[in-house]
């Protein structure tokens, strides 16, 4: 069993402006590219809008059925920010003002400047543990293995790092990529054959377009780096034999 199996992660992006493509998710890619790092998988993401019983559904569904949970979106200070009281009806928790964040954020702002909205951004499910904000001041926070973040990537990213050490992982997920000038039929039976010899390495193959042609890129994913190495060694076998050219992208 690989030793990543035993630590995973899902990603519930919340919120309507994501689902009506007002704005482009990349706040999944970044917490997968971070997660990956730590030697966590990520096996699941899900977009859901801004409804408190889907939100609560969907971190009771899967706390319980991975490691960690990240959620991303809804914890601003207006209306439709709803998921830190949803988060709280999820694990049956009182929702309440969280005192520390309550002095972070009094401090942050200019006196007369820390009004009812953004007082509304430390309101928490009682108990919950901070995740400081480097960028903005107010703080995310997390309940068990569930950790509410915001939506704004730039911010997003910031907080990762003060969570780094809550996070148990197994080894890095190393990944290798070779871009190649060809079809997806032209190279399916030898990058099959090529899966089936390597077990222990993830192979996944993603079409692009690129000055006006098409090509492939081929994408390796493992813990073990000699694994990925001797696959790679593999994979260009096959494309030296069918003189296949290597693109740079």
């Amino acid at each position: 069993m690989s030793e990543n199996s035993k630590f995973n992660a899902a990603i519930l992006i919340i919120g309507n402006e994501i689902l009506s493509g007002r704005t482009q998710d990349t706040n999944t890619s970044t917490l997968a590219t971070w997660l990956n790092s730590l030697g966590v998988k990520v096996l699941e993401v899900r977009v859901i809008p801004d409804v408190e019983e889907t939100i609560m559904s969907s971190v009771n569904l899967l706390r319980k059925k991975y490691t960690y949970v990240f959620t991303s979106g809804g914890i601003g200070p207006t209306h439709d920010d709803i998921t830190s009281e949803s988060v709280s009806k999820a694990f049956e928790l009182p929702y309440e003002r969280h005192e520390e964040g309550y002095k972070i954020l009094e401090a942050y702002y200019k006196p007369g400047e820390f009004n009812d909205g953004r007082q509304k951004m430390i309101w928490m499910p009682k108990g919950a543990k901070l995740i400081l904000n480097p960028t903005s001041g107010a703080p995310g926070f997390y309940v068990e293995n569930v950790f509410v973040l915001p939506g704004v990537p730039s911010i997003l990213k910031s907080m990762l790092g003060g969570i780094k050490d809550k996070i148990v992982g197994g080894n890095p997920i190393i990944s290798q990529t070779i871009s190649l000038r060809t079809f997806e039929s032209h190279i399916a039976d030898s990058l099959t054959a090529v899966q089936n010899k390597y077990k222990n390495v993830e192979i996944g193959s993603y079409p692009f377009f690129q000055a006006g042609k098409l090509g492939v890129s081929i994408v390796m994913r493992s813990e073990n780096l000699d694994l990925i190495n001797k696959c790679s060694s593999d994979v260009m076998r096959f494309v030296k034999e069918k003189k296949i050219e290597i693109v740079n992208r």
